[in-house]
């Protein structure tokens, strides 16, 4: 007998699948509909999946090619963490930055809770300072 741990980790690998060969069709399909997304830096959460889709098509449109590497899973309850590796290259503008071509790696730690068979809300930790030192351009004279 599956446990709801073990369903609720098969739940989040298929997303990562999804996500990472650019289904996100699929991977709003997974997403309750009052989905909320728990963002470093944002005052409040976001609201929807709409929200989630805006961040996953920025992160495909910069590195289209994104690879994601789950290092780590754990699941109690309604809860799932997730220690995560991305890796790609980046060949689209990301925030402020121009494509550099550069191939980049950093890591996540992600937190879901699970209602029923959808994923309701996450908390995501990304390493945003590895990542934009890793597409910064060089300080001059280097």
């Amino acid at each position: 007998m599956t446990t709801t741990a073990e369903k609720n980790m098969a739940l989040l690998r298929a997303a990562y699948q999804s996500l990472e060969s650019g289904d996100l069709d699929a991977c709003v399909e997974l997403l309750t509909e009052d989905f909320i997304a728990n963002v470093p830096g944002l005052p409040d959460p976001l609201h929807g999946r709409e929200v989630w889709r805006q961040g996953a098509q920025a992160m495909l449109e910069a590195f289209p090619d994104l690879k994601i590497e789950v290092q780590d899973m754990f699941g109690a309850d309604d809860k799932v963490t997730v220690l995560v590796h991305f890796h790609g290259t980046h060949q689209g503008a990301f925030q402020q930055f121009e494509a550099t071509g550069r191939q980049v790696a950093y890591r996540s730690i992600e937190v879901y809770r699970i209602e029923g068979d959808r994923i309701a809300e996450e908390w995501v930790a990304p390493d945003m300072l590895s990542l934009m030192q890793q597409i910064a351009p060089a300080p001059a004279g280097h």
